[in-house]
Formats: C-alpha cells, sequence, structure tokens
C-alpha cells in the first residue's frame, strides 16, 4: 500500500508564504486607464527616461514641457554651470510636488561632461539645449551612444554640421526630433494647408521678418563665475574672453545673447529664421530641398535679401508691419501668420475646412508627446532630423551671403555652391579635436 504524503505545518505555512509573496496588489496606473483629470495612465514599462544636455531659460522650459505629458521621467542632467543645473532641480521637483501622479521625486544627478550621461543605460533619450555651436558635437555622440534626440533650433551652426547629424541619426536608427515646435501650432499647419492647397492661388512673393545676421564676437572679459566651466561651455569652439551676456547669471531671467555672434549661433536669421523660414518650406513642400540662388542685398534691385526657388517662387528677409512673422503674396489671397495670429485675405480662409481629399501636411498638436509616440513606433516624428537640417541650412545660406555680400547659386541636391570655393569654405568649421565631429 502506497504511503500518503504528509505536509508538515511550517512547510505549509512556508508554501503559502510564498504563493503570497508572488501576488501583489498592482496600482491602476500599471494596468492602464484613465486618471480623474481625463489623462490616461501610463504603465511604468512605457514610460520614457530622459536624460537633458543644458540646463538654461530654454532647457528649464523644456523639462516642464515634457514633464506636463506625463509620458517621461528624467533620470539626469548635463550642466556646465552648477547654478542653472540647481534651478532645474528646483523646477523639476516643484513640478513632482504639484503633480503627484508622477510619483515622488528621487534625486537627480549632474554631470558636467555629457558624455557620462550618454554612458548612462537607463537614459532613453536626450534633450539637447545648449548653445548652437555645440549641437552636431551632442547630436552626433548621442546617435552613437544609442540614444534618440530632441534637439533645439536651429539645428546646426553649419550646413556640414547639420548634414552630420543626419548622417548619424540615419546610420545609428534614432528618432530625431527638431525643436521647431510651431510645426505643431494650429495657426501655422492651416498656413500650409491653405497654400498646399492653392487657396491663395499661384504665390508670387514671401516676406519673412526675423532680425538681423550675427557679428563677430566682440564683448569685453570679464571674471567667470563660480560653479561655471567655461572650458566645457566653448566645447568645440576656440577660447574666447568670457562674457556675462553669453552666459547670465541666473538673477537675469532672459534669453542669452550668445545667438547674436557667429561663433556661436547665427544672430536672428537663424534664431527665429528657423522658426519662419520653417514654415515656409513646409509650406512650399521644400522639407527635402531648398532654394537654389540666394540674392544678398544690393541697395538697387535688390534691396532685401533674396531666395530664388527652383519653382520661381521668391522670399525675402525684410521688415514688414509684423514681428518674426511671415507674409504669404498669392495671385488670389494673401496669409500674414505669427504666433497665436493668422490673417487672411479672404477673411474666410482663416477658418476654412481642408477637407479629406485634399492636400494635408503631418498633424501634431503636441510637439513632444509626437518626439515621444515616433520613439515607440520608430517612426520620424512631425520635424525630423532633415527637416530641421534643410531649414537650419536656409538661415546658414543666408548669413553667408550677407557675410559675402554677393548673389550665390546653390545646389540643394549636392549641397555646395556652384563654382564658389570661397562661399563652399564657410559650408563648415574648424572644431577642438576633442569634440570634433566628422563634418
Amino acid at each position: 500500500m502506497k504511503k500518503e504524503s504528509t505536509v508538515s505545518r511550517r512547510e505549509f505555512v512556508g508554501k503559502a508564504a510564498s504563493a503570497l509573496a508572488g501576488f501583489t496588489i498592482v496600482p491602476r496606473f500599471v494596468l492602464g486607464g484613465t486618471r480623474p483629470d481625463g489623462t490616461k495612465y501610463i504603465a511604468p514599462s512605457d514610460v520614457i527616461s530622459l536624460g537633458f544636455i543644458g540646463t538654461g531659460k530654454q532647457g528649464r522650459g523644456l523639462t516642464t514641457s515634457f514633464l506636463s505629458t506625463n509620458e517621461v521621467r528624467i533620470v539626469a542632467l548635463s550642466e556646465v554651470y552648477k547654478a542653472k543645473a540647481q534651478l532645474t532641480l528646483d523646477r523639476i521637483k516643484a513640478h513632482y510636488e504639484k503633480n503627484t501622479q508622477l510619483g515622488t521625486y528621487s534625486e537627480i544627478p549632474v554631470y558636467v561632461d555629457f558624455r557620462e550621461l550618454l554612458a548612462r543605460k537607463d537614459v532613453d533619450a536626450v534633450v539637447i539645449a545648449t548653445p548652437d555651436h555645440w549641437h552636431a558635437a551632442m547630436s552626433v555622440k548621442a546617435a552613437e551612444a544609442g540614444k534618440d534626440i530632441y534637439c533645439e533650433k536651429p539645428l546646426a551652426l553649419t550646413i556640414r554640421e547639420g548634414r552630420a547629424m543626419v548622417n548619424a541619426a540615419r546610420k545609428y536608427n534614432r528618432v530625431f526630433q527638431t525643436g521647431s515646435m510651431q510645426r505643431s501650432w494650429p495657426e501655422f499647419r492651416q498656413t500650409a494647408e491653405l497654400v498646399r492647397n492653392g487657396y491663395i492661388g499661384e504665390i508670387k512673393s514671401i516676406k519673412v521678418n526675423v532680425g538681423p545676421p550675427p557679428k563677430p564676437y566682440d564683448l569685453s572679459a570679464e571674471a567667470i563665475p563660480e560653479g561655471l566651466d567655461w572650458d566645457k561651455w566653448l566645447g568645440p569652439n576656440s577660447s574666447v574672453a568670457f562674457n556675462s551676456e553669453l552666459a547670465p547669471p541666473i538673477t537675469k531671467d532672459v534669453f542669452p545673447n550668445w545667438r547674436n555672434y557667429k561663433e556661436f549661433g547665427g544672430g536672428m536669421v537663424t534664431d527665429w529664421g528657423a522658426h519662419m523660414f520653417d514654415i515656409v518650406q513646409w509650406a512650399l513642400d521644400m522639407d527635402n530641398s531648398g532654394p537654389v540662388e540666394i540674392i544678398a542685398p544690393d541697395g538697387k534691385e535688390h534691396p532685401f535679401l533674396t531666395y530664388r526657388y527652383e519653382n520661381g517662387i521668391t522670399m525675402t528677409h525684410e521688415k514688414w508691419d509684423w514681428s518674426n512673422a511671415i507674409h504669404f503674396v498669392g495671385t488670389e489671397g494673401e496669409i500674414k501668420v505669427q504666433r497665436r495670429k493668422l490673417e487672411t485675405t479672404p477673411t474666410s480662409l482663416k477658418d476654412k475646412y481642408i477637407g479629406e481629399t485634399e492636400k494635408h501636411v503631418y498633424k501634431s498638436e503636441n510637439h513632444y508627446k509626437d518626439f515621444l509616440d515616433a520613439m515607440r513606433k520608430r517612426s520620424r516624428p512631425i520635424c525630423d532630423v532633415e527637416i530641421g537640417h534643410r531649414t537650419s541650412s536656409v538661415c546658414n545660406l543666408g548669413n553667408i551671403a550677407y557675410e559675402l555680400k554677393r548673389t550665390l547659386q546653390w545646389n540643394p541636391k549636392k549641397e555646395q555652391f556652384k563654382n564658389d570655393k570661397e562661399a563652399n569654405e564657410l559650408l563648415g568649421r574648424s572644431m577642438r579635436p576633442e569634440w570634433g565631429i566628422k563634418i
């Protein structure tokens, strides 16, 4: 007769405890569903971990923009100015305290050298909000490290750096969003679709008012403030004397003026032009191309910097009634567009419904969510790196024409000037070996 097995009380309790240990009460946000405020819970496995490189005024604002999606956690920062990093940490902590659905705030490490942030395995993507002279080196190295990238506009300081960013993103299969968030705003989307569908007829002219080109750096030397690693701030650039216009103290809540100097930015031609020329490129369906001729102002036939596209459409960089705005003039109507402002002739076009069978552009209503969605789908976002590069190229082409004071013939396929060695030399720049990339 087979002896029945027996289980001691101790064994029973032990097995029961093991079973209970495998059973946990799962928080509702893990399973999905909707919060009381109507937004959806995101499962922890679907929350994206971000590293921020550059935490000045723009970077701080972007932390709020991304955290407000309720779809990310910020796990690391890289900043060369200690006081600005602390200001950003304080903002992030305050956001968590006000928005308890995000979970509990935990300490975020800060790295002076961004390469240490890139080495972290828990960083899914980086947000680059540094001065323009750093964009290319950081983006290429981020792509090599397997990170997806959100990089501020204008995308690159030079045209060759922009192409290097595109090449790196493609080589390493990275999702790359340019921070030209106007493409996710309704007035600019309406503008692009009105133009593409011919509602103002054939385009006769386009005027873009965005401010002047840059000037060479000429500021006097000031004492480098405590907590700023000036050599790391300069990065790829040759050494120049520090001035607080380039990196203002936290007591001045302003956008810094490095953007006005050609060593670090492209003046307002790139700073605001990266927004407004971008919308023109979008409306004209030129996201993968650009103008073929850039005419420097001559005080005669061409009083303003003029771009000519292969289809004959011309665009001028000139002042008109609205600042940082675009004026499209067509054979059957006009469009004036500025942030939060759209005027059309005829007026009915402002709210014109674009039918399902008509031409439509990519629709995004939140630039930051669009990037996160593209990461999950492994698709290209609304302002992919190629688009950002082509727009910054338009800006840089204008600045080259301003500098050389002559008409330039451009081949947008080869990305070279025709028969102009001097102009082609301005397509790139030398970079310090430690931070240089192949351009």
